[in-house]
C-alpha cells in the first residue's frame, strides 16, 4: 500500500491576517510537485457547510468541526487539504487535531492596531462602532494557540518567508520529502525531526518525576543521618561557649598587693 500523503494545514488567526493568502500560495507550490490539493476556504464555502448558522460561539464551533470533518475525509484520502479559517476557540481547533492527527496548526499573527489600519473592507470599523455584533477579536476574543507548529507574524514576514516557515515544518514532521522542497524552494533543506506532541509531553513528565524522586532521595538520606552530623557547627559552638564561660569562672582572681598600713 502507498503511504498516505495527505495532512491537514490548519491556519487560524483573526480577520484579515493573510492566512487566504498564505494557503493560495502553499497549494500553488504544491500543485508543482504533483500533490492533490484542496482549500477549505470558510469564507468561500458558506452556504454550503453551515446555511442557517449565525455567529454564536456553539455556531462557531460547529463550522470549525463541519471544517475539520471534510479536511479529515481528504486527509485520509492523500489530499493536502488547506484551510484558511479564522476559528477562534482552543477547543474545536484540538478537536479537529486529535480526530484527523496528521495536523499541522499555523497561526497567522497581526497586531489588531495593523489590522484595523490595513482594513479595506471597512469591517474592524464597524465593528468598533457597534455595527457588526460578536466581531472576533473586537467584541469577542481570539484564543491563540499555545504551541503552534508554526507561527507566521504576517505584519512583519512576506508571504514568501511565512511559507518557508510551514515546509520546514511539513519536511521537519514527515509529511514532505527534501527532493520535493528542493523543486519548490529552490534549495537543499534539512530536517528536524520533531518529537509528537504527546511524546514531549511524556519527556517532560518523565523529567520532572526523576527531578522530584532524586530530591525525595536527598531529603531521606538527610534524615537518616545522625542528628551529630546534621548540624556540627552549632554543636561545635554550643559547646565552646560553655567552656569559655567555665573557664572564665574557674580562673583565679589576681591577688593585689597589701598596703602598709601606718603604725
Amino acid at each position: 500500500m502507498a503511504p498516505n500523503t495527505g495532512f491537514t494545514l490548519w491556519l487560524t488567526g483573526m480577520s484579515g491576517t493573510g492566512k487566504s493568502t498564505t494557503a493560495a500560495y502553499i497549494a500553488a507550490r504544491l500543485r508543482q510537485v504533483g500533490r492533490n490539493v484542496e482549500i477549505l476556504d470558510e469564507g468561500e464555502l458558506g452556504e454550503a457547510l453551515w446555511a442557517g448558522l449565525g455567529d454564536s460561539k456553539e455556531d462557531r464551533v460547529t463550522v470549525i468541526r463541519r471544517l475539520g470533518y471534510v479536511a479529515n475525509l481528504l486527509t485520509r484520502n492523500g489530499v493536502a487539504a488547506l484551510v484558511p479559517c479564522v476559528s477562534p476557540y482552543k477547543a474545536g481547533r484540538e478537536e479537529n487535531r486529535r480526530a484527523i492527527g496528521r495536523y499541522v496548526e499555523v497561526y497567522v499573527d497581526c497586531p489588531t492596531e495593523k489590522l484595523i489600519e490595513r482594513d479595506s473592507t471597512g469591517r474592524y470599523k464597524k465593528a468598533l462602532n457597534g455595527e457588526i455584533p460578536n466581531f472576533i477579536g473586537i467584541t469577542e476574543p481570539y484564543e491563540p494557540p499555545n504551541s503552534p507548529e508554526v507561527t507566521i507574524h504576517s505584519d512583519t514576514e512576506s508571504v514568501e518567508d511565512g511559507a518557508a516557515k510551514i515546509f520546514q515544518s511539513l519536511l521537519d514532521l514527515g509529511y514532505m520529502t527534501t527532493d520535493e522542497l528542493k523543486i519548490i524552494t529552490g534549495k537543499k533543506m534539512k530536517a528536524n525531526p520533531l518529537p509528537a506532541k504527546g511524546e514531549k509531553a511524556e519527556k517532560g513528565a518523565e523529567k520532572g518525576a526523576a527531578k522530584a524522586d532524586k530530591g525525595a532521595k536527598a531529603r531521606r538520606a538527610d534524615e537518616a543521618r545522625p542528628a551529630a552530623t546534621k548540624a556540627p557547627k552549632a554543636d561545635k559552638g554550643a559547646k565552646a561557649r560553655p567552656a569559655t564561660r567555665a573557664a572564665r569562672v574557674a580562673k583565679p582572681a589576681a591577688k593585689k598587693p597589701a598596703k602598709n598600713k601606718a603604725r
